[in-house]
């Protein structure tokens, strides 16, 4: 993709599944790229691989340091780190807290610290991993849910605010992924998820396509846009689906 040859790109949480997927991919293309997650030991096998870069720390104070490590220029940024949180209106006030932290406020930080910037030379490119239960919803998962939709919404209002200024955003809303975050939905994404469990590599097929288009929203699983369709057309309806699936979930003993 002649767009990402030689491009300055920062893959943060590429310790595992979606994140590394991402991270091999840009370097496939020819893009110079920065591995950050909170663990340096994670990342640092996968910077020899693919000749990246290790940059290790909380994924929200990372740009500076990746920005330096990357000569001066960031021109992709993946905020992929996330926290799988399940519970629901009576998880510990923590749990929201740590949640809405890593996958919307890390977005905001990240943000704040690439615009001036992409800006000034009017070209940059975010790419959020949130995830279609930020679309739809997902039972059993109330932080995750609700702070997956803050994500999208983040990405929506950086995209209606900068495109005519060069800044082009990407959001991934796959349903399940085989990766660690899919084993710690547990029962709910047994239920859910896993029967059309898709690899990570097809999410960063999946985005490629769409940075090809210059598409906003990424749906590794087609079918999203028409769960996505019948919400927005009869909201009733689709709560009521999603209420039977919640009494299937607690039937099964969850």
């Amino acid at each position: 993709m002649s767009t990402v040859q030689g491009a300055g790109v920062v893959v943060t949480g590429a310790g595992g599944g979606i994140g590394a997927a991402l991270a091999r991919r840009f370097a496939a293309e020819g893009a110079r790229v920065v591995v950050n997650d909170l663990d340096a030991g994670r990342v640092e096998a996968l910077a020899e691989e693919i000749g990246g870069i290790v940059v290790a720390g909380d994924a929200s104070t990372v740009v500076d340091a990746a920005r330096d490590a990357l000569d001066g220029t960031i021109d992709v940024y993946c905020a992929n780190a996330g926290l799988a949180s399940g519970g629901d209106a009576f998880a510990e006030e923590d749990v929201w807290a740590r949640a809405w932290d890593v996958n919307v406020m890390a977005h905001v930080r990240a943000a704040k610290a690439l615009l001036p910037d992409w800006l000034e030379r009017g070209s940059g490119r975010f790419v959020s991993t949130a995830s279609a239960a930020g679309l739809l919803t997902m039972i059993g998962a109330a932080p995750y849910s609700v702070t997956k939709h803050g994500a999208v919404a983040f990405a929506e209002w950086l995209s209606l605010t900068y495109r005519h200024r060069g800044v082009k955003v990407h959001t991934i809303c796959p349903q399940g992924v085989r990766t660690d975050m899919l084993t710690a939905a547990g029962s709910a994404g047994e239920l859910l998820l896993a029967p059309t469990a898709i690899e990570p590599e097809a999410v960063a097929d999946a985005l490629f396509e769409a940075m090809e288009q210059d598409r906003f929203l990424v749906l590794p699983h087609p079918e999203v846009a028409g769960y996505y369709r019948a919400r927005a057309k009869d909201p009733d309806h689709w709560l009521g689906n999603m209420n039977h699936l919640q009494q299937k979930w607690e039937g099964s003993g969850a």
